[in-house]
């Protein structure tokens, strides 16, 4: 039997990370034993020379590594509604049990099995005429040692507004970054691509127009004047960012009631305001799904 192996410095502040992923892997283990909502399958954990070493069932490519290999390609968006709906039924599973996994990226989202079909596509030019497309999207999630219970101080990967902007953390900012991942499956690229906070802003509201004020009011960050984010247009990065983001409705490929839905959906878990963001409880009723639900 193969599995995977995480193994954990032997350093003090890892290994207490590592012994809180245990304690929600064992959790998990208990509230889903027969991984029917899909989450990582720890089989067991051991020390090892003070390295703490994690066993997981060993799973496919993640979905990142698939589109690296598939040279940034998107995904059709057959195979983005199938992997939408796994992961707001995975991810609202966690929710209803008080967790939030607060590391939501294509990368801790791996395939089942790696297997592709390679299929001809006319609409390409130069060496993407043949893409590799999932047999299976079938998944699980990766979990990494930012993942905490409800309420406990965590990392982040940089995808959550509340956060960008010292405002905390909460359950809708996984439902914020499924918003950025299934962007990310459309398009083949990041569109949040800077390691700046107040770059990263700047691109959200060229993306999805102005922040809130009220949300301005109560940062502590500093990156506001007047109630508006200090941001030159004009200079070295505000070209960047121009050059780099559009508002979310340019981005779409074509208007069909497919792209539509999708970019529905996708615009209600981007809302800023967290408390007026979308559920996921109501995000699995979107219309986006409703083919899966007619078969």
């Amino acid at each position: 039997m193969h599995v995977a192996v995480k193994i954990v410095k032997n350093v003090s502040r890892y290994r207490e990370a590592a012994r809180s992923e245990i304690q929600v892997l064992e959790y998990l283990n208990t509230m889903d034993p027969s991984s029917t909502f899909r989450c990582v399958q720890m089989l067991e954990w051991f020390d090892h020379h003070g390295h703490v070493c994690i066993v997981f069932e060993l799973l496919g490519l993640s979905t990142y590594d698939f589109i690296k290999e598939n040279s940034f390609l998107p995904f059709r968006i057959g195979d983005i509604r199938q992997m939408a709906y796994q992961i707001c039924q995975s991810i609202n599973f966690l929710h209803h049990n008080k967790l939030t996994h607060t590391d939501l990226k294509p990368e801790n989202i791996l395939f089942v099995e790696s297997d592709y079909v390679v299929k001809y596509n006319s609409k390409m030019v130069n060496l993407h005429l043949l893409f590799q497309f999932p047999l299976d999207s079938k998944f699980c999630f990766l979990y990494c040692q930012n993942d905490f219970r409800e309420r406990k101080t965590v990392r982040t990967n940089g995808l959550g507004i509340r956060q960008t902007i010292a405002l905390g953390w909460s359950q809708p900012c996984d439902v914020w970054s499924i918003g950025c991942i299934l962007i990310e499956y459309y398009l083949g690229l990041t569109v949040f691509q800077t390691h700046d906070s107040k770059e990263h802003l700047a691109m959200m509201e060229r993306m999805l127009g102005p922040l809130p004020t009220h949300m301005i009011k109560k940062s502590r960050k500093r990156y506001f004047q007047h109630d508006q984010l200090d941001w030159d247009e004009h200079s070295s990065a505000g070209r960047y960012v121009r050059r780099r983001c559009k508002p979310l409705k340019e981005l779409m490929h074509c208007h069909d009631s497919d792209h539509q839905n999708l970019f529905d959906l996708v615009r209600r878990m981007l809302e800023y305001d967290p408390a007026k963001r979308i559920t996921l409880d109501e995000a699995l009723q979107h219309p986006f799904f409703d083919l899966l639900k007619n078969k």
